[in-house]
């Protein structure tokens, strides 16, 4: 995994506040866990061990899974065991978000067949090569189709988590979020697929 594909989303979840004039008084109002396949730590690209709160096979139920991608995707993409637990929590959860290449596992898994999704500007070829059933979009920061949200790489991520601060607590909290991450709230540049 990239550092900042998971990194970038857990600050921006870490850092929601419910009421910002107690900030400094409150915790996020999100439960947060890092779930690997197993129970040994996970090691980044750039060589950060990361501990994970618990495996697929112990994890409860979600109700957002976030995705992220790099240069383990391509080791992973075809890993039954990862795939299973795309598909089987696609259908539980109220929202399946990817970052980065990470839209390819949620592809190799099937979940994203008929919708639009993007990644990382650089596989963007290789995903609609992959995955001729998903309709990838070009020049996105992310897209949400359903309760599908792919962002494309990096910092893109960051987008795509205040869009779901956005969807979960409300715009006015994500922008309170973005402001106190002094990051700018997206605007635009990103798709949301409407039906």
């Amino acid at each position: 995994v990239d550092d900042l594909d998971f990194t970038g989303p857990l600050e921006v979840l870490n850092q929601v506040r419910l009421n910002e004039e107690r900030r400094f008084a409150e915790r996020t109002p999100v439960d947060i866990l890092l779930v690997a396949r197993d129970d040994e730590p996970v090691k980044t690209f750039s060589g950060m061990l990361v501990a994970q709160d618990c495996s697929f096979g112990e994890c409860p139920p979600l109700d957002v899974l976030v995705v992220p991608g790099g240069m383990g995707e391509r080791l992973e993409n075809h890993n039954p065991v990862i795939l299973e637990f795309i598909r089987r929590r696609a259908s539980e959860v109220k929202t399946l978000a990817s970052v980065c290449t990470g839209a390819f596992l949620l592809g190799a898994a099937g979940v994203l067949d008929g919708r639009s999704a993007t990644t990382h500007a650089a596989s963007i070829d290789r995903m609609k090569e992959f995955f001729p059933k998903v309709k990838v979009e070009e020049g996105v920061r992310f897209v949400e189709d359903g309760k599908f949200i792919t962002s494309a790489g990096y910092s893109s991520g960051i987008d795509m988590a205040l869009r779901l601060v956005a969807i979960h607590f409300g715009e006015e909290i994500a922008r309170a979020t973005a402001r106190h991450l002094e990051y700018p709230y997206p605007e635009d540049n990103y798709r949301v697929i409407e039906g």
